[in-house]
């Protein structure tokens, strides 16, 4: 083996780690966004989150990935210590499957349909198809499938080129005299684990000794603890992303160090136990490239298994070791990045718990117009720092992941949610506006007479109902229901302009106060833009739904202008459910 050798040896290995990275980021942009819903299906149960743990990690193709996505998970909150045991150890079993498809580059056999079966020979096809896909492919996730064939091939490229490289190394005296420190076991797994925590793929360092494997130089009792140390490398990753975490979210990586570690003594003591005492002939026998795939496959699954039933242990342990019982928990964890489409989701989940915020100050608002209550004021107040502390940490979180590789619907979706977010911190101000109005009705003692109360009590409805409907148009992203908050917000412009009007003709007639004028106008303008935020909102989800890159304002141009027949019933309907007392003067009409 010369220096050229070597040099087709670390390409190789760029290779694989290049298409490895390819793949996984072709593979989360197309099911990213499904995992937050995924994992909210978390229970308790242990079977359940070894399940979501193994698929999770086969879409993303990265157990290191997986724990580095639940340390931002447990910091900000969303997930418990005690639901990530399980979902580490299922992501331990689906981190085995690139073993399975490198190995299959070791078939030998003069039939063309089982020489079709390597990943090499048909990894070209799916390159070219993959460049076709990505050159002229215009939707995202065209290009995006495009990418995860072109990752694929150039992962066994890499994986071509390191089995070329180390194939001269089965008649090189200096590497056999390398492998005899493999035989001691304890350097088999410092091995493993220095060369995986350096290079941060398990995947990585088991297909250089599926390579290693071809040349008929590697043993069992050599591969078994060089494939431990892998696992117990895998564990760098998670280590990194814990530093500035808070105590639960560094106990996750303590609960995978354990795992992979007590795993690792048992497997390897059983194994040299058994061996010690039955003296298997397969043990010194050179192993394939098959064989270490399903070797790094058992060594996970029974370590696992074995491991399973102490998950409380495994939980308890790393509570020992990491002490703190005050743990502060960040709304959105930047590690959540890691994974762009699972970000956004997160992001929506947030943004509807903003939203939540918000209708509830509003009708807390709105409330208290009618009976004055400190503890309502005080709370609205207190809502008011909350909805803004989401909106800093959400729109902060937005422009950060928009300079990530993103796919055409999360990009669309995260410019969308940074204008939702808007427009819920803007009826949280609105409802400390409201509270400001209640306050000077209760401290001036102010009434309304009892027709305007009458009055109010329409418009005040009309925006109750505005509210919640836009606010389940969000959290359900149903945009039928979006569809139906224009037609009721031009109803309440209509109810503000003519409350307005009976206004001024009870001034002119000396049946109303100027006073009462003020805090009227005040009340009747803070609720007619809380209707237009609710419009904004609401075209934000017929936006996100439709991935349209449309105009707002030109789209509720048109909608109003264009005569369409569903906006001109659902505007009527409004307009009867929501009709004014009777009084002299015009009221709105109805559209013909």
């Amino acid at each position: 083996m010369d220096i050229f050798s070597v040099f087709t040896l670390m390409g190789g290995l760029a290779f694989f780690l290049y298409g490895m990275n390819v793949l996984s980021s072709g593979l989360e942009k197309m099911v990213g966004g499904k995992l937050e819903s995924v994992l909210r299906a978390m229970t308790s149960n242990r079977w359940k989150g070894l399940a979501l743990g193994a698929v999770i990690t086969i879409a993303i193709q990265s157990s290191s990935a997986m724990t580095v996505m639940l340390v931002g998970l447990v910091n900000s909150g969303i997930m418990e210590l005690s639901q990530t045991v399980s979902v580490i150890m299922g992501s331990s079993m689906g981190t085995t499957l690139t073993a399975w498809i490198l190995s299959a580059t070791g078939i030998e056999s003069d039939s063309v349909w089982l020489r079709m079966l390597k990943p090499e020979s048909f990894s070209p096809v799916l390159a070219l198809i993959g460049i076709v896909m990505v050159m002229v492919g215009k939707e995202g996730k065209k290009r995006d499938a495009g990418n995860i064939l072109l990752g694929f091939s150039i992962l066994m490229t890499g994986m071509t080129f390191m089995s070329q490289a180390v194939s001269p190394l089965a008649e090189t005296p200096f590497f056999h005299e390398i492998l005899i420190m493999f035989q001691n076991p304890l350097m088999g797994v410092l091995i493993g684990t220095v060369f995986t925590g350096v290079i941060q793929s398990s995947a990585a360092s088991v297909g250089i000794l599926q390579s290693l494997a071809m040349t008929g130089s590697i043993t069992m009792s050599m591969a078994f603890p060089i494939i431990t140390g892998a696992n117990i490398g895998t564990c760098v990753t998670g280590l990194l992303s814990a530093i500035g975490a808070n105590k639960n979210a560094k106990r996750v990586v303590a609960v995978s160090v354990y795992f992979k570690v007590i795993g690792t003594v048992i497997c390897l003591s059983a194994f040299y136990g058994l061996n010690a005492i039955f003296h298997f002939d397969f043990v010194d026998a050179p192993i394939s490239a098959l064989g270490v795939a399903v070797v790094h496959t058992l060594f996970n699954v029974v370590n696992t298994f074995v491991l399973l039933p102490f998950s409380k242990q495994l939980e308890q342990l790393a509570k020992l070791t990491i002490r703190d019982k005050n743990t502060q928990i960040s709304l959105l964890d930047e590690r959540l990045m890691l994974s762009p489409g699972f970000a956004i989701a997160e992001c929506r989940t947030l943004a509807v718990k903003m939203a939540h915020a918000a209708r509830d100050s509003m009708l807390g608002a709105i409330q208290i117009t009618r009976d004055y209550d400190p503890k309502i004021a005080a709370a609205i107040t207190q809502q008011e720092e909350e909805i803004d502390l989401y909106e800093d940490t959400l729109g902060t979180f937005l422009v950060k992941l928009s300079s990530k590789d993103l796919s055409h619907s999360d990009s669309s979706e995260a410019a969308e949610l940074l204008h939702a977010i808007g427009d819920f911190e803007r009826i949280g101000d609105h409802a400390v506006n409201i509270l400001r109005v209640a306050q000077e009705i209760h401290d001036k003692d102010l009434r309304f007479s009892d027709k305007a109360q009458m009055e109010l009590a329409v418009i005040t409805q009309a925006i109750v109902d505005i509210l919640n409907l836009t606010v389940d148009a969000f959290e359900r992203e149903d945009t039928i229901a979006a569809a139906r908050v224009e037609p009721l917000e031009q109803v309440v412009d209509g109810l503000k302009t003519e409350l307005k009007n009976r206004h001024i003709r009870r001034l002119q007639e000396g049946r109303c106060t100027i006073e009462l004028g003020f805090v009227l106008t005040d009340l009747l303008t803070n609720y007619e833009r809380v209707s237009d935020h609710c419009s904004n909102v609401a075209v934000t989800v017929i936006q996100i739904q439709n991935s349209a890159a449309m105009d707002a304002h030109g789209y509720l141009n048109e909608l109003k202008n264009s005569g369409s027949p569903a906006f001109t019933k659902a505007y009527n309907a409004y307009l009867e459910q929501y009709s004014l007392p009777a009084s002299p003067g015009s009221a709105p009409e109805e559209i013909a």
